[in-house]
């Protein structure tokens, strides 16, 4: 088994709970294909670089699973027909980095 970095970019339309049903349909897919996730993780709605479709803003998903070639092969195959997603993109990694929360606000910002 090989470890994943698995982040979808889907539309800045789309709504919480079609984000939720995002996340559902895909741990489901990567489930049913021998995959584990091991961390999700949800960013938010960022500024993209350009557009893209005709969006300036994306909700970011991000996973980190546990699995082999066929699961990603899967999982990209449904990514590629869903139209609520702009983009995604998988990178295999050595090892998993699960403490690091890049993208949470610290409290000092909270704060401010």
């Amino acid at each position: 088994m090989n470890f994943y970095e698995h982040t979808l970019i889907a539309r800045q339309d789309t709504s919480p709970s079609q984000i939720k049903s995002i996340q559902e349909k895909y741990t489901k897919i990567i489930e049913d294909n021998d995959g584990d996730i091991i961390k999700f993780e949800s960013w938010g709605l960022m500024q993209l670089a350009y557009l893209i479709k005709k969006n300036k803003k994306g909700n970011y998903l991000h996973f980190k699973i546990k699995g082999n070639g066929k699961t990603i092969k899967e999982l990209e195959k449904n990514e590629k027909i869903d139209k609520n997603l702009l983009r995604f993109m998988t990178v295999k990694m050595k090892k998993l980095d699960l403490d690091t929360d890049y993208f949470r606000k610290s409290e000092e910002n909270i704060k401010k």
